[in-house]
Order: structure tokens, then C-alpha cells, then sequence
């Protein structure tokens, strides 16, 4: 039960009646437009009651739906809508959470040790776009061998071609995505098959086009500021209302639409200085919830902050000690499962291609990949000349290593590129497979971005849909101006069908013939076998040119020789050994040797 009330505000139907409630402290008064269908409107007053809320109970039934008018405004959605049918700025429709027949009963989730993720986005991820189209891939990532599926987010946002992140009705399921049903159905059918689902979630701000939260209270505070402008309130004047509508959001995700875990987007930019921080308040209630279903329930954020207090534990209040923390670590941080750990991304990527603009210039050498894959960090508070040499991060020692989430693609090292090119473009071929295997079987926790198992060529890009004309001109300037120093001729417009059309994964690639494919499956198939329920941790070297890392450090059961410069032959690990796995192109090598069971 999450400690700030029982469940969410919005319009709720109980045996024919419906109770419409909103938090609206700003308003003197608010009236209920509810519409038959598109033909007759009814417009009811609202009665105001205690802390800002309005009530109205009628008769209503799911389809229906409505607007909320605020004092004089423009009719406009409620803000804990389900789904906005006709886009962010229609109406919201009733939706019953309880009228879908779940058959995942016996699912209890994933712990974080079994996680091998896979990030998609719902409108490029099939031809289609849909989440019911996802569902017809669920066979083929269950064969691949990963584990739990990560969403681009689904709230909804203007238009129908958006990343995500522009979305700006937090509990609204993207209409042309397929609404909530269908994602309901894909959440079903992927536990049917035991697979994880994970959804892309944002709490540092919302989008511009179709945010009316303004109108109804104090949203936002000028008190801090963050990229996109004022932060949310999470500790200014009216803030316990705000915290309780994010945080109700989360719980949100795991009730009604049985998810196994949220990703909180760049948490570095969420602003709250009290106690207890939104964050930890948010794992916390999430816990809670989860021990209460009996499922495995796993937090993440994204930060590029390299901060070991996101998963520190919160003090401890008589519960059992969450997975993957050891005796000994000191409470008093948020107690996430996970961070998204951006330095072994940026070595490799710097590394094989060369590129050492932006953050790139802090990496590059060939022993920060080994300390990469030991420690998680390659920044534990040294000057990062990204930052005007300010320290970057904390030390790693007391952090698991699952709960550090790696990569070598993901939506953002691709799509924030002028052009989107994936590594496919970037890197050579040898390098792009003995990048795999590291990722693949290092103890860290991997995150593949959809398609580059398959090496994927196509882009994947910004693309926006907004019907604002100052917001359209404002996106494909402002974009312009973003790379207007780097070497490229030409940057693709975000407000064009087209940027988004050639986004889309090629799944021809997929079938028939294709090496990248086998080597990833080929590589996943080891991770099964002989990390991932081995004790995780590594022993990673670099000498003449060769990272040889051990997985686990003692007692190891898989090493791997990579040959990453240079042409000094690979080492023979010795007769105990197996080579299970090798290949050698471009110059580079990789070697995988396995230790047989007796």
C-alpha cells in the first residue's frame, strides 16, 4: 500500500456510478463536460471539498468521455487520464483497469541478476508501430536469449511520432500506440512466454504541447530550474499532492498494467531538496508494493552523475535487505535496484571509433575499459574536462556490479547524434563483435538497443509530431543549431514523416543468414550458461594490447581474451580451458574460452 493513500485520482465506476475527482488548488470552481459519444454535452459544477479536490458523482460507463473546464479556460483533459483517444488536446475517455482478463497469475517477475534488457521503441520497433505488432516479435526475443523488454515511454505526447519524452499526461497510454488495452496485451504475452517488461518513465518534466497541469495547481516551481525550463515541484508550497501524483504514477505502472519495473529518466535533473528525496520515496513505496504482490519489482535511473547513492540502501525499517545488496553497505541513500552506467559505453564507442567531442573527450584509453568492466565507474571523483574539470562520481566499491546497467547503443548515444547513426556506421565490424562479448559477459547487467543484435544500418533519429507552428519552427531550428559546429551536412528535420519512417528496425536483416545475429545469440547462450548465476564480479587486465577478463574473479568459469590493438598473438590460457567461441576481423580478435564442469 503505498504510504501517501490509496490509489489514484481520476474517474472511477462503481456499480454504474462514476466519481469524477481532481486536485485542483489553483481553481475557484471546475465543471465536468462529459460527452455522449461526440453528440450531447453535459456540463456538471463540481462541489469543492477539503485540500483542492473537486467531486462529482453521475452516471458515466467506460467509452465515455470528458473534459474538465477550470474556472474560464478551454475545456481540457483531466490529468490522471487513462487514455486521450483524439490526442493531447481531446477529451479524456473512461477507462475500467479491472475489465482486462490477465492470464500471468503464476508470473512473479525477474530478479535483477537474471536481467539481460532490451530497449525498443514501440513506434520504430515494428513496421507497424503498435504494441499489438510488438507482440508478434515476443518469439524471437525469447529465442535471442534476453530477458526483459525496456519501453521507450508511452505517455502520451502530441502527435503520433515522438520519442517519448515530450509526453505530457503522465498516466495516459499513447493512443495510437494501441491505448492501454494493448498494452496490457503485450505485457500479458510476454510474461506468457517469461519475459520481463519494463517501462521508460519520465518525472523530471513534461512536454510543452498539450500540458495544461497549470491550470489546475502547482505543478511546476520557478524555484528551480532544469533543460527544459521550470522543474516540477517536488518541495516548494504544494508539493505533497504533486510528490503523491508521481509517485501514485509508479505504482500506477506495476497495478494496473502488471510491469516488472520502471526506468526513471535523467534523474540527475529532478530537483528536491527535502527529506526524504522523491526518489527514495519512490523506490520505497515501489518496494512495498512489490512485497505485498510477491513480485520482483526492479527500479532503475538514468544518470550520467556516476552516483553510488541512487542504489545505496534507504535506512533500514525492519524489511529484508532488497536483492544484490551485501552486509556491510551504508544506508542512507534512495535503495534503486539500478543505474543506467554510461562510462563503459563512452570507452568503447571512443575507443573503436575515434570521435572525442562532448563527454567523448574524457575517454578513449584502452585501460579504461578494464577498469570499466571491474568497477562499473571509470569516474570516481576525478576532474572531468566535460565539466570544466569539475569531479565526476563516486566510488563504485560498496555497488554491485548488476546494478550497474551497461551498454555499447542505446536510444540516446544513437538518436542524440546529428544524424542517428548506429555503431553498424561508426565502427568496424571485428570491433562491433568483440564489443558484444564484452558486454555480454561481463557481470555487469546489459542493455542491447533494438536491432543492433542484428547490426541494424538503419538510423535511428529525433523525430517529433507537434501541431504547435512555434514548437514545429523551434524543433527543427533548434536542432539545426545543436550541431551546427560538428562535420555534418546535412541534419534531418524531426518534424518530417520521413526521419521517422527511415527509423524504423529493417526485420528483414533478422531472418535468413546473418553472423551479427549468431554471434549475439551465441554470446547470450554463455551468459546463461556461465555468468549469470555465478557470483558477479570480474577480473579484467590489459597487457601488449589484450584485455583478458575472468568471470567471476576467483574461481573463474569464463575468460575472455580480446585483442583490441596492436598484433600480438592471443595468449593460450592453458589445458584446462575450452575455447567455446572466437572470431577475428579487422584487426581485432576476441577469444572465449570456458572451464567444463568435472
Amino acid at each position: 500500500m503505498s504510504k501517501v493513500g490509496q490509489g489514484i485520482l481520476s474517474a472511477a465506476i462503481t456499480h454504474g456510478v462514476c466519481e469524477f475527482r481532481v486536485w485542483a488548488p489553483n481553481a475557484r470552481r471546475v465543471k465536468l463536460q462529459l460527452l455522449d459519444h461526440g453528440k450531447d454535452v453535459r456540463e456538471l459544477e463540481m462541489e469543492p471539498v477539503d485540500q483542492g479536490h473537486f467531486v462529482l458523482q453521475t452516471s458515466a460507463k467506460p467509452g465515455d468521455r470528458y473534459f474538465y473546464v477550470v474556472d474560464d479556460h478551454q475545456p481540457v483533459s483531466d490529468p490522471v487520464s487513462r487514455l486521450l483517444p483524439l490526442g493531447v488536446h481531446g477529451p479524456t475517455e473512461i477507462v475500467d483497469p479491472d475489465q482486462f482478463h490477465w492470464s500471468d497469475k503464476q508470473w512473479r517477475g525477474l530478479p535483477l541478476k537474471h536481467y539481460v534488457i532490451y530497449e525498443l521503441h514501440i513506434g520504430t520497433f515494428t513496421l507497424q508501430g503498435t504494441f499489438d505488432s510488438a507482440i508478434e516479435q515476443l518469439d524471437y526475443l525469447k529465442k535471442l536469449g534476453v530477458s526483459v523488454i525496456e519501453i521507450m515511454p508511452v505517455a502520451a505526447f502530441p502527435g503520433v511520432r515522438n520519442w517519448g519524452y515530450d509526453g505530457v499526461s503522465p498516466y495516459a497510454v499513447q493512443a495510437s500506440y494501441g491505448g492501454p488495452e494493448a498494452l496490457r496485451r503485450l505485457v500479458n504475452a510476454a510474461h506468457g512466454i517469461g519475459l520481463g517488461v519494463i517501462l521508460d518513465v519520465v518525472y523530471n518534466h513534461l512536454g510543452n504541447e498539450g500540458n495544461y497541469l497549470r491550470l489546475f495547481g502547482p505543478y511546476f516551481t520557478a524555484r528551480h530550474q532544469t533543460p527544459w525550463g521550470e522543474a516540477i515541484n517536488y518541495d516548494q508550497e504544494g508539493c505533497e499532492e504533486v510528490r503523491r501524483y508521481f509517485i501514485e504514477n509508479a505504482l500506477y505502472w506495476i497495478r494496473e498494467y502488471h510491469l516488472d519495473g520502471l526506468r526513471l529518466d535523467a534523474v540527475q535533473t529532478i530537483r528536491d531538496d527535502s527529506s526524504p528525496h522523491i526518489l527514495a520515496e519512490i523506490a520505497g513505496n515501489v518496494s512495498a508494493l512489490a512485497q505485498e504482490a510477491g513480485r520482483e519489482v526492479c527500479v532503475i535511473a538514468e544518470t550520467d552523475e556516476n552516483d553510488e547513492r541512487i542504489v545505496r540502501p534507504r535506512i533500514a525499517r525492519g524489511r529484508r535487505a532488497p536483492l544484490l545488496r551485501v552486509a556491510g553497505l551504508l544506508a542512507g541513500g534512495y535503495g534503486l535496484d539500478a543505474i543506467w552506467s554510461d562510462d563503459f559505453h563512452h570507452v568503447i564507442h571512443a575507443f573503436f571509433t575515434g570521435e572525442s567531442k562532448g563527454y567523448y573527450q574524457d575517454f578513449g584509453r584502452p585501460e579504461q575499459i578494464a577498469r570499466a568492466l571491474n568497477e562499473g565507474f571509470v569516474f570516481q571523483g576525478e576532474p572531468f574536462r566535460f565539466w570544466q574539470g569539475r569531479p565526476r562520481g563516486t566510488s563504485s566499491r560498496q555497488m554491485p556490479l548488476p546494478a550497474h546497467v551497461i551498454c555499447i547503443q542505446n536510444h540516446d548515444q544513437v538518436g542524440n547524434r546529428a544524424q542517428g547513426e548506429r555503431l553498424t556506421a561508426l565502427a568496424p565490424r571485428g570491433a562491433r563483435m568483440l564489443a558484444a562479448a564484452m558486454l555480454l559477459l561481463a557481470p555487469a547487467t546489459p542493455l542491447l538497443f533494438m536491432g543492433q543484435e542484428f547490426d541494424e544500418s538503419r538510423p535511428f533519429q529525433f523525430f517529433t509530431d507537434y501541431s504547435d507552428p512555434v514548437l514545429q519552427k523551434a524543433v527543427t531550428e533548434g536542432r539545426r543549431n545543436e550541431f551546427k559546429d560538428f562535420d555534418f551536412q546535412e541534419i534531418p528535420d524531426p518534424q518530417a514523416t520521413a526521419t521517422f519512417e527511415r527509423s524504423k528496425l529493417n526485420w528483414d536483416l533478422a531472418h535468413g543468414e546473418n553472423a551479427m545475429l549468431d554471434w549475439y545469440s551465441a554470446l547470450l547462450a554463455l551468459r546463461r550458461q556461465y555468468v549469470t548465476g555465478s557470483p558477479r564480479t570480474c577480473k579484467a587486465e590489459l597487457q601488449d594490447g589484450i584485455i583478458t577478463m575472468q568471470v567471476p574473479a576467483e574461481q573463474p568459469r569464463l575468460k575472455i581474451l580480446a585483442r583490441i590493438q596492436g598484433a600480438s598473438p592471443i595468449p593460450d590460457p592453458g589445458p584446462e580451458w575450452e575455447r567455446v567461441l572466437s572470431e577475428e576481423s579487422d584487426g581485432f580478435a576476441v577469444e572465449i574460452y570456458a572451464k567444463p564442469h568435472h
